[in-house]
């Protein structure tokens, strides 16, 4: 039985975008996409549900027929649910976090949208199931929740986190398959950024761990990739400038196939993150045969299952950019395949995130909610 499925999304651009666009290209079900640029996020977290009521309102019954709705974390779910016409009040809903707005870094925790976390998780409790893309999306917002609502004068909602937290999932999305995976023996190595120009993945330790391996005397390439942030740190301007000899690819990959085309050609990836909730490049990386280096910390150890697999200690370093520059020292100064001693080929290692995989398991749970048809 296949089912129609009504998908809100108030953020349809970069990953948001490209988590609907390829799953739905990998699975049955029937979705209608109503989204809005991904531009302006703190208004969309505030009109969204009022414009798509408009649009849905605007339509005739027979463009309604739908069995169920789908949206991400942005949209304030009741809120649409109240203004939205009378045949789509009690769909059953589905809420999917790519992030939580109660510990994504700012640059002054006290002056935190609290609007923002309340949308969050006020979707989250109207839903009736909440996804997260990790454990630890799911653990640092239900987590954390009893302590924003310290700040509430009275009549706390504390029983609704554990409402929350026994209707919650744990999806994560899917990659691709790679187009290729080019030979690995290259050298010098080709090191990898694939992340947003911002702060919260900490360039400053990415770029310190550089220049240990310019003090030694280690050649290497290098590529700095990723979306470019309002406000670029100013290291990346001083890294383009410091490490031209090295760089081969740098700034924002103009299509989907240039960006798989540098995957394919990396011979390690590297993220210096301070916050993570999953790290799709990575996996999209690790999947085109980069070998990964990564902080033991936030979403990684979970994606990579580390706790199961304590063998694959050795794609992480502790914390500093020390720590990464060692291992950065060790790895460029190899010749041959780095995979080559590794517990895990690059397939196995990520295999669980291919679409065939991912998209199936999210569309059978999805025909498993009841409907009101």
């Amino acid at each position: 039985m296949n089912r129609r499925i009504l998908v809100l999304e108030p953020f349809y651009g970069g990953s948001h975008r490209a988590f609907l666009d390829q799953w739905m290209e990998n699975c049955n079900l029937d979705f209608t996409i109503f989204g809005l640029p991904d531009k302006f996020w703190r208004w969309r977290t505030r009109h969204a549900a009022i414009y798509f009521a408009e649009k849905l309102n605007a339509l005739s019954p027979d463009q309604l027929n739908f069995d169920l709705i789908f949206c991400s974390s942005m949209l304030n779910l009741p809120e649409f649910r109240g203004l939205a016409p009378k045949s789509l009040r009690n769909l059953p809903a589905v809420v999917y976090f790519h992030e939580n707005q109660l510990v994504y870094p700012i640059h002054d925790a006290e002056r935190r949208d609290q609007n923002t976390v309340l949308v969050n998780f006020k979707s989250a409790l109207a839903a009736e199931q909440v996804w997260f893309n990790s454990a630890y999306n799911r653990d640092t917002f239900l987590d954390k929740l009893a302590g924003f609502f310290e700040g509430m004068p009275d009549n706390k909602p504390l029983a609704a986190i554990e409402t929350i937290r026994q209707k919650s999932k744990i999806f994560p999305p899917g990659i691709e398959l790679p187009l290729k995976q080019n030979s690995k023996n290259n050298y010098p190595k080709h090191i990898l950024w694939a992340a947003r120009w911002e702060a919260d993945k900490n360039p400053k330790d990415f770029f310190r761990a550089l220049r240990l391996l310019r003090k030694n005397k280690i050649d290497f390439h290098l590529s700095v990739i990723g979306e470019k942030a309002h406000r670029v740190p100013k290291e990346f301007a001083y890294a383009k400038k410091e490490f031209s000899d090295q760089i081969i690819n740098w700034g924002y990959a103009d299509s989907r196939g240039k960006y798989l085309e540098i995957l394919a050609e990396a011979d390690i990836v590297v993220s210096t993150a301070i916050h993570e909730f999953f790290g799709i490049s990575v996996v999209e990386s690790i999947a085109a045969g980069a070998y990964p280096l990564l902080p033991e910390r936030l979403a990684y150890p979970e994606v990579l299952a580390l706790a199961e697999h304590p063998e694959r200690e050795c794609f992480f370093y502790k914390e500093s950019a020390d720590d990464l520059g060692a291992m950065l020292l060790d790895f460029c100064s190899k010749k041959g395949d780095l995979w080559a001693n590794a517990p895990v080929s690059p397939e196995e290692l990520v295999c669980q995130y291919y679409w065939a995989k991912t998209a199936v398991n999210m569309a059978d749970q999805l025909l498993a909610i009841k409907t009101n048809n």
